[in-house]
Formats: C-alpha cells, sequence, structure tokens
C-alpha cells in the first residue's frame, strides 16, 4: 500500500478533515473580521469629485431622414404593386433590406376620380428605434409611374 493510503488508512483522515474544516473557519472569519473593525461604511463615504462628466443635449429619438426616405420608397413600391383585387382585404408585408426595418400595410384601397387613380393606405414601420405608424396616398403619375402625394407619421 502506498503511504497516501495509508495515511487515510490509519486513522489520520480525521486530521485532514480538521484542518480543511479550519482553513473554512479562517476563510469565513477574516472577511467578517475586517468589517467589524472598522472596515468599509457609507457614513465615511466622500464624493469623488475629481470624476468630471458630461452629457450630450437630449434630442427627440427620430430616424435619420435617409432612412424614413428609403422606407417610404419600399412602402411606396409595395402599394402600386400590390393586386388590390386579389387581397380582397389582407395585409400586405414590406421589409427594407437597407434599413433593417419592416411592416405591414393595411387599408389599402384605389381611389379614381376623373382620370387620376390614386391608392391610400396605412402602414406599420417597425425597427431599431420603435413602431411606427404612417398614413399615405400614392397617386399614378404620367407614363405609368406613382408618386407619393401624401406620406405622414399618425
Amino acid at each position: 500500500m502506498s503511504r497516501i493510503a495509508q495515511a487515510f488508512d490509519s486513522g489520520q483522515s480525521s486530521v485532514i478533515a480538521s484542518a480543511s474544516a479550519k482553513a473554512a473557519l479562517l476563510i469565513l472569519a477574516f472577511p467578517l473580521a475586517a468589517c467589524g473593525a472598522g472596515g468599509f461604511s457609507l457614513d465615511k463615504a466622500e464624493i469623488d469629485r475629481s470624476i468630471i462628466t458630461s452629457s450630450a443635449p437630449s434630442s427627440p429619438a427620430q430616424p435619420p431622414s435617409s432612412d424614413k426616405d428609403s422606407d417610404q420608397t419600399t412602402i411606396g413600391n409595395a402599394v402600386s404593386s400590390a393586386d388590390i383585387q386579389e387581397l380582397s382585404g389582407q395585409a400586405v408585408p414590406w421589409a427594407n433590406a437597407g434599413t433593417g426595418s419592416r411592416g405591414s400595410i393595411t387599408e389599402l384601397v384605389e381611389l379614381k376620380d376623373g382620370g387620376l387613380t390614386c391608392r391610400r393606405f396605412t402602414a406599420t414601420r417597425e425597427s431599431f428605434d420603435g413602431v411606427a405608424l404612417y398614413k399615405g396616398e400614392l397617386c399614378m403619375a404620367g407614363a405609368g409611374g406613382w408618386r407619393m402625394q401624401e406620406f405622414g407619421a399618425l
């Protein structure tokens, strides 16, 4: 039998166990003694005046206009290419990979006034800065193109 095995076999395990118990007791006792001996106290804490901070002026969180313009164009493309008869009141999803925004177009109706064809809609915009609701109107322009007549947040 090896010497280590003999030490445990000959009753010295109680000595090792009591030594580890003493070490555990010391580990617990030192932090408590430090607190009791006048260690850290909130009453004695002082303000550190050497730290200097500043802040930027607050401004309302609005998406950059280029992101909104890009999303407006994407929404306009989705509205102009939608088949209103086939949709029958269903929402039209849209997504802009360039800005990471997405949403859906609802309440899409087509109006014809004389020779002018327009589509009114409501759209949601979900992006990193929150969710917004927009109302808009897209009208047929010359040469088969569409032009955004109205687009604003509600």
